[in-house]
């Protein structure tokens, strides 16, 4: 199987044009790593990054270490890409979601060229985040002792704050809309989708440090052999499991019946409608991570500032039940998984649509009249196969939790076996697999897998 693999990607290099969208694609890559490593002038990030290392191996980094692992280690390092492409791909997300529930932005998506309009709206948004999401960033970066709790010191080295201020939004700002472009570039140029590769080679940058934690741990500890192949073990089941789910898909049998279009006669036909398990992807667990944080947060420093009273012992109480290991914290992330799971099948899947369109297209789910009945049909199938991939999805988020805070193991080493690491960067994997599986069956070359095929995310 492993010499099946690198045969496939040798075959790859054979393919002029895959070769030159592959080399395109790493250089692109790259030259964003160099963006999340070159510091913003006017700071020492040294500190800080030494403030993150210290963090991540008891809390795993709290809300900033979710936010580092998404920049790729460029808000540790006070870099130029300290925002990441988070800023795009919220407003991206906030236009999608606003597109399903606004009847004029929904009529504009389905217009001759509203999605570029709509694509134009997501980068102005994108622009306006980035500048208020910048100053928040610099004022954090100006007064460490407030946004990082425990650290003491001094980030900047710049005499002038209004300067400091003024050009550290705009290196941020142009940082985040330079990144947006080399990710459109990827997807148009190079090979997988841009935006997500990205993100991707920011996680996958965490690997070698976790590599150095896993070594440390084991002579630390005195551990066995067997403990490190457990954990290899675990890793695969994981990971096949994540494969399976993202892969999973429910087949609806769709007929086609005879019809006549202008003086065409359009035969009929079989087909089928394919309905991801996981429709949602990572976007529930990333909600709920998002949203569970803050209160945390708010807590805790209203238990630090506030006087010794009634009111202070609520907020330790609270602080303490919401924070990252503790069981409230997992059974209100589980609930919230699962209920942003069916929020976003609620909002982006549009049975009466698919309905319609079947209809007009002169297609029907064989036992099942068209219509209403059968968008009834869709909904309750997909409330089905939802609750199976939600449920998936709260089981793998866990993970890295509970091994971190019951196994002992490192929150450095546990987040690559699950959480929001190991979903982005499996799916992204398998949708860059299946684009250069279709080069290679172009030409006739073997794909990756001898039997069937890898299919891609919606």
């Amino acid at each position: 199987m492993i010499g099946q693999l690198f045969n496939t990607l040798a075959n790859c290099l054979k393919i002029p044009e895959l070769r030159s969208r592959i080399l395109f694609t790493a250089l692109v890559l790259a030259v964003a790593r160099v963006i999340a490593l070159t510091p913003v002038p006017g700071l020492d990030g040294s500190k800080l990054a030494l403030y993150f290392a210290e963090t991540a191996k008891t809390s795993g980094g709290g809300v900033f270490g979710l936010y580092s692992m998404f920049t790729g280690g460029a808000l540790e390092q006070c870099a130029v890409g300290a925002l990441g492409i988070m800023p795009y791909i919220s407003a991206t997300i906030f236009i999608q979601l606003l597109t399903a529930v606004v009847a004029p932005l929904g009529k504009l998506a389905r217009e001759e060229g509203g999605r570029a309009k709509l694509v134009a709206y997501g980068r102005y948004l994108t622009v306006l985040l980035c500048l208020g999401h910048g100053l928040i960033v610099a004022l954090g970066w100006e007064n460490p002792e407030k946004a990082f709790q425990g650290f003491s010191g001094s980030l900047v080295t710049a005499d002038n704050l209004w300067l400091y201020r003024i050009q550290t939004v705009m290196i941020l700002t142009c940082g985040t809309l330079f990144l947006m472009w080399l990710g459109e570039q990827i997807t148009e140029r190079g090979i997988g989708n841009g935006v997500s590769l990205l993100i991707t080679v920011g996680i996958l940058a965490r690997l070698p440090n976790a590599g150095k934690s896993l070594v440390s741990m084991f002579q630390q500890e005195n551990s066995k052999f067997l403990h490190l192949v457990l954990l290899v073990l675990v890793l695969a089941i994981v990971v096949a499991g994540v494969v399976l789910i993202t892969q999973g898909q429910r087949k609806i049998p769709v007929q086609y019946a005879q019809r006549a279009v202008g003086r065409k006669i359009m035969s009929g036909g079989t087909s089928f409608m394919p309905l991801r398990v996981n429709y949602a992807g990572v976007m529930p667990v990333i909600f709920a991570q998002a949203i569970l944080m803050f209160p945390g947060m708010i807590f805790e420093k209203l238990a630090a500032i506030l006087p010794a009273g009634f009111g202070k012992q609520v907020s330790i109480y609270i602080a303490s039940h919401l924070g990252r290991q503790g069981f409230t914290y997992l059974f209100l992330y589980g609930l919230m998984i699962l209920f942003f799971s069916y929020f976003w099948v609620a909002t982006q899947f549009n049975e009466l649509q698919v309905a319609d369109d079947l209809k007009k297209h002169g297609g029907y789910i064989p036992g099942v009249r068209p219509g209403t009945a059968t968008s009834d049909f869709l909904h309750n199938t997909m409330s089905r196969i939802t609750l199976a991939g939600a449920v998936f999805l709260v089981v793998i988020a866990i993970i890295p939790t509970v091994m971190s805070a019951y196994l002992k193991i490192d929150p450095l080493v546990a987040q690559f076996f699950g959480g929001t690491s190991l979903l982005i960067t499996v799916g992204v994997l398998l949708d860059t697999m299946r684009q250069m599986e279709s080069y290679l069956l172009m030409r006739h070359y073997d794909g990756f897998l001898k039997k069937g095929k890898v299919r891609g995310r919606a």
